[in-house]
């Protein structure tokens, strides 16, 4: 299980990192970096996820990544604050929402309470963190095209 697990966080930060860099605007480099790793979730049917998250030694590597994830977050709301297009917030809360929310994913518990896949909970996520609860009207961008799919269905990326 490890052999499987190990190069499937490696290849896919790599993946969201380069689709990070080659995004321009600050803001929508968040919305890219959590709706990757929900294309990257969705690569792999239901059994998967539950599988790595019930054998320890690889809820142990989501863990690691999880936290990674925050931190990189964090690091892209304050080069967002930086550029101007993010109000200066406290951009560590900000990281730890998303961490508890990931945690949440990790856990199972945010899943079968709200019957998304992790993959659609982290692209939901990044519409919610940069969107919030807003109709829309005055967005800074547009929402992910991600494609939502009930808990048991998998779904690969177009």
């Amino acid at each position: 299980m490890l052999v499987v697990r190990r190069p499937f966080f490696r290849d896919a930060a790599a993946e969201i990192e380069q689709a990070v860099q080659a995004e321009p605007d600050p803001r929508q480099r968040i919305r890219v970096y959590l709706a990757g790793g929900g294309t990257a979730m969705r690569r792999h049917a239901h059994a998967f996820y539950d599988d790595m998250v019930g054998y320890e030694p690889t809820a142990q590597i989501y863990r690691k990544n999880s936290a990674a994830a925050a931190h990189r977050v964090h690091q892209l709301i304050e080069e967002g604050v930086q550029a101007c297009v993010f109000r200066a917030l406290n951009g560590h809360f900000a990281a730890q929402v998303v961490a508890v929310t990931i945690d949440a994913v990790q856990s199972g518990g945010l899943l079968e309470s709200t019957g998304l896949t992790a993959g659609d909970a982290f692209s939901e996520l990044g519409d919610l963190l940069l969107d919030g609860l807003s109709s829309g009207q005055g967005a800074s961008g547009p929402p992910s095209t991600a494609v939502r799919s009930p808990r048991h269905q998998v779904s690969a990326p177009g």
